[in-house]
C-alpha cells in the first residue's frame, strides 16, 4: 500500500506541473519564461516523491510546448538534476531554493539559444531564465515552504 501512495504522489505532482505549465504556455516557454509551476520544485524539500514527479511533469510539459526534443532532454535532466538537489540541500532554505536557479539557467538557457531562433544571445538566455527561476523559486517557493511546513503530515 505505501509504494502505491508514493507513485499516486509523484503522479499528482506531474500531473500539476504538467497541467501549470501548458495552461500558463505563454509565460512558460521560450527565451523569457516565467514557469510558475517551477514553485513545485521545493517539494523534494518535504518527499523524495516530488523528484520523479516533478521531472515527469517537465518532461510531459516539455513534450506538449513545441520545442523539439532538446527541451524534453535537457529540460528533464535539468529538473531532475534540480529536484536531486533540492533533497540533499531541504534542511537549508537557500541552497535548495536556489539550486532549480542554478540547474535551469544553466541549462536550459544555453539549450534555448541553439533552440529558439528568436534568442538574443547566450547570456541573455542565461540571465532571463535564471531571473525568471529565481522569481519563481523565492517569491512564491518560498511563502509555499513556509505554509507546507505547517501539514508535515501530508507527505508521510
Amino acid at each position: 500500500m505505501r509504494k502505491t501512495k508514493h507513485i499516486v504522489m509523484s503522479a499528482v505532482i506531474a500531473a500539476i506541473y504538467a497541467v501549470m505549465t501548458l495552461s500558463l504556455y505563454v509565460i512558460s516557454y521560450g527565451p523569457i519564461q516565467f514557469r510558475l509551476s517551477e514553485a513545485l520544485t521545493i517539494l523534494p524539500v518535504f518527499t523524495a516523491n516530488a523528484i520523479p514527479g516533478l521531472t515527469i511533469g517537465c518532461i510531459i510539459a516539455n513534450i506538449m510546448g513545441g520545442y523539439g526534443i532538446m527541451d524534453v532532454v535537457f529540460g528533464g535532466v535539468a529538473t531532475l538534476l534540480a529536484a536531486v538537489c533540492t533533497r540533499v540541500f531541504r534542511k537549508n532554505s537557500f541552497m535548495a531554493l536556489f539550486s532549480p536557479v542554478f540547474f535551469n539557467s544553466l541549462i536550459v538557457g544555453p539549450m534555448l539559444y541553439f533552440v529558439v531562433p528568436e534568442s538574443k544571445s547566450l547570456l541573455f538566455n542565461i540571465f532571463t531564465v535564471g531571473a525568471g527561476e529565481f522569481v519563481v523559486c523565492f517569491a512564491v517557493g518560498y511563502p509555499l515552504i513556509r505554509l507546507l511546513k505547517k501539514y508535515p503530515k501530508l507527505f508521510d
